[in-house]
């Protein structure tokens, strides 16, 4: 999943933990990365160590930096829901990352003021936009033809309604995302023109729950885990999506697409604010109530169409060199992104 996105890029890395084994734990995830981190570190002695989100890798490379005494620049820094288990463990591990960050990239002004208010040095931050909205503009701009055949099939039958669906969060997991297999077999039926479109997610425990119930049904489409260029093709295909992605929930807007929010709390509300996104969790009911409404009543799609997208304008990874630039005393200043 990692490699496509290296390749749609141009990336090619020069080192690779390798540290994927099949049901692996959180306490797994970093201690391999730790232990696989710190000879790196040790060995390039870089002057800035980058990370990037909430992941438990992101905290764990923070770490291993630190505990160098490398300085660490936190891209996507300042997402809270002040909920310490949800999302689990994304919370804590951007938390901490913040700890121990020298320069916190904030995509907006509401993650400026959450850094704030957990006592982040003002000058240590700057706000950039989301690097996630640089690369889908980028990619959606070029030409990349789509190679998985559904999602072809899909696109050549210039299928509507469609609806994009994406779920795969640990405090999803089990019952809440049986409870959203539920909702969506449940659309399925109401609506004899829809079409789904499922990008399962490896992670067995996924499958498991949401498989039993959807896989068989008559327009629900299950596909492997899209490469990044079919996914944003997927994007721009869908009337409504449903999501507890926090990517999703900044790239959705940014297209024009409806967002409606398999989760308790977000991290982004800026699109909630906005009336692009809503938060609708994971009770059956209310997923069918919302999404129904979005199929049945345009002025309310329209609405959240035009609310448009407050995570960036293209331009977040400039403002994030040059802000790397400055901490490191080769560079002037950046800009701030102002929506």
């Amino acid at each position: 999943m990692l490699d496509q996105v290296n390749r749609v890029f141009g990336i090619v890395p020069d080192h690779d933990l390798n540290i994927i084994t099949p049901g692996q734990s959180l306490t797994e995830i970093t201690v391999r990365s730790l232990s696989g981190l710190e000879p790196l570190i040790t060995a390039e002695r870089p002057d800035l160590v980058v990370v990037q989100g909430d992941t438990t890798t992101c905290f764990a490379a923070s770490m291993a930096a630190f505990y160098q005494q490398v300085p660490v620049a936190h891209v996507e820094a300042g997402l809270r829901t002040d909920n310490r288990y949800n999302p689990f463990p994304e919370e804590i591990n951007r938390r901490l990352t913040s700890q121990v960050a020298s320069l916190h990239l904030a995509p907006t002004t509401i993650a400026r003021e959450n850094l704030l208010a957990s006592g982040v040095d003002r000058a240590s931050i700057v706000v950039t936009g989301n690097t996630v909205i640089d690369a889908l503009f980028e990619v959606t701009a070029s030409e990349h033809p789509i190679s998985d055949p559904t999602l072809a099939e899909l696109a050549a039958g210039r299928v509507s309604p469609l609806l994009l669906v994406t779920t795969h969060r640990r405090e999803s997991w089990g019952e809440p995302l049986r409870r959203t297999a539920a909702a969506i077999a449940q659309l399925v039926r109401d609506f004899p023109e829809l079409h789904v479109l499922l990008p399962a997610h490896r992670n067995p425990v996924v499958r498991d729950a949401l498989l039993p119930t959807l896989g068989g049904l008559a327009r629900v489409h299950i596909t492997e885990p899209l490469d990044y260029p079919d996914f944003c093709r997927a994007l721009e295909l869908a009337t409504i999506v449903l999501t507890d992605s926090g990517g999703v929930q900044e790239e959705a807007p940014a297209l024009g697409k409806p967002v409606l929010v398999l989760r308790e709390t977000t991290e982004r509300p800026e699109a909630v604010h906005a009336g692009a996104a809503r938060l609708v969790g994971t009770d059956t009911q209310t997923i069918v109530a919302e999404t129904t409404r979005l199929l049945t009543d345009a002025d309310h799609v329209e609405s959240m169409r035009q609310a448009g997208s407050p995570y960036g304008d293209g331009r977040a990874a400039e403002r994030s060199v040059q802000a790397m630039a400055h901490l490191l005393g080769v560079g002037d200043a950046p800009a701030e992104y102002r929506p």
